[in-house]
C-alpha cells in the first residue's frame, strides 16, 4: 500500500468528538459519471475495505464496504473487474 494517498477523515463528529483518522487510499476505478471506488486502509485499526464515493450531483453518501461483501455482491461491474485485476498484480 506504499502507493496509497494519505487522506484524513473526521470521525465521531456526531458525538462531538474531534478526532481525525488517517485513511490511506488507492483508486480502484472511476466511472464516467464520476463515482469512485477506492481500496482503503485505516492506519489506526489496519482495517482494509473498499470505499465508494458517489459523484457529487447524485447526493449519495460515501459507503465503506468490507472486502468480502464487495467481492460477493451481485454483478461483475468494471469496479469489481479492476479490483480483481489489482489483486492479480500481487502474485
Amino acid at each position: 500500500m506504499s502507493h496509497c494517498a494519505r487522506r484524513y477523515y473526521m470521525v465521531g463528529a456526531e458525538q462531538g468528538a474531534n478526532s481525525a483518522v488517517a485513511v490511506r487510499t488507492r483508486e480502484i476505478y472511476r466511472s464516467a459519471n464520476g463515482d469512485r471506488w477506492l481500496l482503503a486502509c485505516d492506519s489506526d485499526t489496519a482495517r482494509v475495505f473498499v470505499r465508494h464515493e458517489p459523484n457529487l450531483p447524485s447526493g449519495g453518501q460515501v459507503a465503506d464496504i468490507e472486502i468480502g461483501a464487495f467481492l460477493i455482491a451481485a454483478g461483475n461491474g468494471p469496479e469489481k473487474q479492476e479490483f480483481l485485476r489489482l489483486i492479480g498484480t500481487l502474485v
